[in-house]
């Protein structure tokens, strides 16, 4: 257990004091009970994906083909959830914070967030989408920390404004720049990634006049800042020079030993070089980031054809799990992904790199292409002190 960090204040969530590291969400499996749960276990913030958790639980995977439909594959993903929550508690041994990600884009959230705290989930984060019912869904369970994740300042005002109309405020704030980020990316086009109304300094410097003009500035909600933080230097410059409180880190966890997913994952995401990442339209119809492996590099030649083709048809989900609220393949939507996402992120989860889809940050990882342990990955992000067989990559 790493027990502190002498450059640094504690990140205050709560009544936790903890280290100024949050892992990020990544599904499907990628951060699960493992990852989560030894995240926490050095004192820092731990995070299990919801999606689809079933893949990671060989009898769920068995039971999925006789499902009848999207009520039952949600029921297993329910049981999938809690086993993974009450496994990274486990492994946390009570250190740190164990969290889950629920994506508001996806369809059944409410039953995900309500499964995290029943299952004694410490905290709720919320992305892809304003989570603006996020305090009602959670009421029953005052104690549970509530953080969404959010691109910009206007957003955030938004999230306030109305979470203050029902007497709860937010524990922390994620701030996610979607120039750098893995996965889906808080834009609303391809167009808008490197827009100056995303970058850190001015993101922070906008919220904290919000707070002040909102009379919140004594509530010291902290800004966790996500989105390239690939090293010690970084993650300094993002708390001390920009005064953020704390760092969300996604591919660089997603890569260690204790990652959840398959290690041809970890070594996919690990031995791309920047001309081995994209940028494309998600089926959620956010924009989104990943290698480009086989499925990707196939799907984007054909895309244009495929968006041109698009058609609402219910039967395009396979699977029968309507997993999204909105998916560009099941709802025709042209503008959007044409591609079953929840199929290609399980491959890989799998470690099918010629089938899957496989999120990651468009920056290079600390360790380059070797896969360490999460207690070197955060001891290196507190200390820039690298492991000795590594110390002069």
């Amino acid at each position: 257990m790493t027990t502190n960090s002498p450059l640094y204040a504690p990140l205050q969530i709560g009544q936790r004091a903890l280290l100024p590291i949050v892992q990020g969400g990544m599904g499907i499996g990628v951060s699960a009970k493992s990852l989560a749960g030894h995240v926490a276990r050095e004192g820092a913030l731990g995070t299990v994906a919801s999606v689809d958790l079933r893949h990671l639980h060989a009898d769920l995977v068995e039971q999925s083909p006789y499902a009848r439909g999207q009520a039952e594959l949600d029921r297993l993903n329910l049981i999938a959830l809690d086993r993974e929550v009450k496994g990274a508690l486990t492994y946390a041994q009570g250190h740190g914070m164990v969290a889950v990600n629920v994506m508001k884009a996806v369809a059944s959230y409410p039953d995900y967030v309500r499964q995290a705290c029943e299952s004694g989930a410490e905290a709720v984060v919320m992305g892809a989408g304003l989570p603006l019912d996020l305090p009602e869904m959670t009421s029953d369970f005052p104690k549970v920390a509530l953080i969404p994740i959010l691109s910009e300042a206007r957003g955030i005002g938004i999230v306030l404004k109305r979470w203050m109309k029902k007497g709860r405020l937010p524990d922390a704030i994620v701030i996610e720049h979607p120039k750098h980020a893995g996965g889906h990316l808080g834009a609303a086009s391809l167009a808008e990634l490197d827009a100056e109304r995303f970058s850190f300094q001015k993101v922070l410097d906008d919220t904290r006049q919000l707070f002040k003009s909102l009379q919140l500035e004594s509530e010291r909600i902290p800004l966790i800042v996500a989105g390239g933080v690939n090293s010690f230097e970084k993650m300094k410059a993002c708390i001390q020079d920009f005064g953020a409180s704390a760092v969300q880190i996604g591919t660089a966890f997603a890569v260690t030993r204790e990652g959840d997913a398959h290690d041809n994952f970890k070594r996919t995401l690990a031995e791309a070089k920047p001309e081995d990442i994209a940028e494309f339209m998600s089926v959620a119809g956010l924009p989104a980031r990943g290698v480009l492996t086989p499925f990707l590099k196939s799907y984007l030649k054909r895309e244009a054809i495929l968006q041109a083709n698009a058609k609402a048809d219910p039967a395009r989900c396979t699977q029968s799990l309507n997993c999204l609220s909105a998916c560009g393949l099941r709802d025709g939507v042209a503008k959007m992904g044409q591609f079953c996402i929840d199929l290609k992120l399980a491959a890989a989860f799998r470690g099918e790199v010629s089938k899957g889809l496989f999120f990651r940050g468009a920056d290079p990882l600390p360790f380059g292409d070797a896969m360490r342990s999460v207690n070197e990955t955060i001891r290196y992000f507190l200390t820039g002190e690298k492991p000795a067989d590594l110390a002069g990559a």
